[in-house]
């Protein structure tokens, strides 16, 4: 049963429903206002640039508790060789106390273990946020208002961070900051892609990831514009999620889909003509908008049950909630399938990442780098994702880096084996990049509407127990890392091979919808 009632396009209408064509949204959008137009593209880049601002949250944390490198400040050039010892021994850091967290608390040698806490505590705020938000925006907040909220309060927090008097204000802001991050992405990739017909959802989607790897690395150059002070750089990494409040948000609409659900088709209607409009085309005076089971629902109503139909669809909760989706078995199967993948995916993606800045480079270089290498798979996903399918794609990118990782696992790290065993990392984090890209389209298209950003909070909480679990993988060795991230790649490439294929398939509203989609595709 639906836990969202069938809408009526407005109550004017009520009486004149045989004169009116009813379609849903991803009709709308196909066959009237446009599936990928000048409207689509404004406000696809306006919101994604929200994963930018996610980037700056998340991997500042590399820069700012980074361990400067140390300079010996004897006059007779004698230091002490434990360096531990710090001024005692006649060591100092070469930026500056201020330079880092790690050289103004001295998070080094038996306080080291502070740096992982202070970043596993962040993934664990991130964690929570990401359910708080993901069902604040599926309910009364909105899409785009989660998404305001959770930017003010991001950069309310980074700006206080940089005020930390000491390291457990430090964490502790950290977490509150997670809290607030962790659902940036996600509230930005669902307000994104819902306004994008069916046939250009998918790549759409794939392309979000090219904001937050850009994101990575104009974090470099400011960092490299601050390498004396932590602060400052938490300061200029928190000011820009103010601007986008500020500067792009007013140019951003609500979804069209979440007003529906919401019963406010007058708006979702509004929402289509305005696309149709800014896209050159437009929209039929007799067209309204239903979602996926009104037809069904409206063709089971007769005689006098019809008032206690309508009572009965009124008195329906038009926000879903995780418990919704537990209720049905198909979502159910679909949920517990996609955290387990998310999160294996997390650790290998991560684990893998943290690998690689081992590389004993340049730092700020070394981030540049890496972020721009990981858009090769973003393209290449984008541009297979329509003609082969999701379910392939996923099944065969998370398989790729298994195997290249599970290899890296059985070749010994010395002499020219070094380098072999690196290009299978680089190789199984293009594999994981291509595959974290596609599990965001994948996953929003398992579930519909009305419980699809909780689905996808659900889905972004495993991922961020990857994500503290990754780096706790990478401390164990330098063979053991890559046999755990070939073994979680090539389990995680099995379980896809449970989930369905969704390219093509309509992106239903309610749960009811999808229940009777499911059926007619079991019946064909």
């Amino acid at each position: 049963m639906s836990t969202t009632e069938p809408l009526l396009s407005s109550k004017k209408e009520g009486n004149n429903n045989n004169y009116n064509k009813r379609v849903s949204i991803d009709d709308a959008l196909s066959s009237y206002a446009g599936e990928f137009g000048r409207w689509q593209l404004r406000h696809f880049v306006l919101v994604s640039a929200a994963w930018a601002l996610e980037a700056l949250h998340t991997m500042v944390i590399i820069f700012a508790d980074r361990e400067p490198a140390m300079v010996c400040s004897s006059p007779s050039g004698g230091c002490g060789e434990d360096r531990c010892a710090g001024a005692a021994a006649g060591w100092e850091w070469a930026d500056g106390a201020a330079s880092s967290t790690v050289a103004e608390w001295g998070l080094v040698c038996g306080e080291r273990y502070k740096v992982g806490l202070a970043q596993a505590v962040f993934f664990a705020g991130c964690m929570i946020g990401a359910g708080v938000f993901g069902h604040l925006s599926d309910s009364f907040l909105g899409r785009k208002g989660s998404l305001q909220v959770v930017c003010i309060l991001n950069a309310t927090f980074g700006l206080l961070t940089a005020l930390s008097p000491n390291y457990w204000a430090y964490a502790s802001l950290r977490l509150l900051t997670g809290f607030s991050t962790g659902s940036v992405g996600v509230l930005a990739f669902v307000l994104a892609t819902e306004p994008i017909g069916p046939n250009r959802r998918g790549a759409a989607g794939m392309s979000t990831f090219y904001f937050f790897s850009g994101g990575i690395a104009a974090l470099a150059g400011l960092a490299a514009l601050f390498p004396r002070s932590w602060r400052a750089l938490y300061v200029v990494t928190s000011l820009p999620s103010l601007a986008f409040v500020v500067a792009v948000a007013p140019f951003v609409s609500e979804s069209p889909r979440w007003y529906l659900v919401r019963r406010r088709a007058d708006d979702a209607l509004r929402v289509v003509r305005a696309i149709a409009a800014a896209n050159g085309r437009s929209v039929p005076d007799d067209i309204t908008l239903k979602i996926d089971d009104e037809d069904e629902d409206e063709g089971k109503k007769g005689g006098s049950g019809d008032d206690e139909s309508a009572a009965a669809r009124s008195s329906t909760p038009s926000g879903g909630s995780i418990v919704d989706v537990f209720r049905s078995r198909t979502t159910r199967v679909r949920l517990v399938l996609s955290v387990l993948i998310n999160l294996l995916a997390s650790v290998v993606y991560y684990g893998l990442s943290l690998n690689v800045v081992n590389l004993k480079t340049n730092l700020y270089v070394t981030v540049v780098v890496n972020s721009l290498a990981e858009m090769p798979a973003y393209l290449l996903t984008a541009l297979l994702l329509d003609r082969f399918g999701r379910k392939p794609l996923a099944i065969g990118t998370m398989l790729l880096s298994g195997m290249f990782c599970t290899a890296g696992s059985l070749i010994a790290g010395a002499g020219v084996m070094r380098v072999v065993r690196m290009a299978c990392g680089v190789v199984g984090i293009f594999g994981m990049a291509a595959t974290y890209n596609l599990l965001f389209i994948y996953t929003a298209e398992l579930f519909p509407t009305v419980v699809r950003n909780a689905a996808l909070g659900c889905t972004a909480q495993a991922a961020q127990m990857g994500a503290i679990v990754a780096p706790l993988v990478v401390v164990l060795g330098e063979r053991v890392p890559f046999a755990v991230f070939g073994a979680s790649g090539i389990v995680g490439g099995m379980l896809v091979f449970y989930l369905p294929e969704t390219m093509n398939k309509p992106l239903y509203d309610t749960m009811a919808g999808l229940e009777e989609g499911e059926k007619r595709t079991l019946l064909e």
